[in-house]
């Protein structure tokens, strides 16, 4: 059994707490201000952006398994965030998409979104900023050509240019 393995300095486990520390204070507020868990704001995130998808175009764009997903749904339409219609004559499929209040909320909660981006962009130099995005887009390369990777979705690549996809 190999001796010299800390989780502390292991790079995908680093990447993770990061991520979720960044998640969870995000987290703070929009669950301070409208009580949404993680997954309803991505929810309400991905609808702004998308307009009226299914539950399955959802999941494929927002990094969380399909039951978390429904259930943030259920919770967003009981809260009148969401609404649901039927997209096939039998109802099995589903268009999900945002209410006013759903829109108000999230038009509300972007703003403090921006304010924790903003606070984390602020303490790193631009050229450094523009390194860290430059490894991030090569680490996306290698498992881009993983075929066990779970490919990125259309909405993490929309925005990039192909320049900055190859790490440029």
């Amino acid at each position: 059994m190999p001796t010299d393995f800390h989780l502390s300095t292991f790079l995908p486990y680093r990447l993770a707490v990061l991520s979720e520390r960044v998640s969870r204070r995000l987290s703070v507020e929009y669950g301070r201000s409208h009580d949404l868990s993680v997954a309803e704001w991505r929810v309400l995130a991905h609808l702004s952006r998308c307009g009226a998808v299914s539950v399955r175009e959802i999941h494929g764009c927002v990094n969380l398994d399909k039951p978390r997903v429904s259930r943030a749904v259920s919770r967003l339409e009981a809260q009148g965030l969401v609404s649901k219609a039927p997209v096939d004559l039998d109802g099995r499929l589903v268009a999900i998409s945002l209410t006013e209040k759903g829109r108000a909320i999230f038009a509300d909660i972007v703003p403090k979104a921006h304010a924790v981006e903003r606070r984390l962009l602020d303490a790193i130099a631009p050229e450094d900023l523009a390194t860290v995005f430059r490894v991030m887009e090569q680490w996306h390369s290698v498992l881009d050509d993983d075929p066990d990777a779970r490919p990125r979705s259309q909405m993490d690549l929309d925005g990039l240019t192909d320049a900055t996809r190859r790490g440029a």
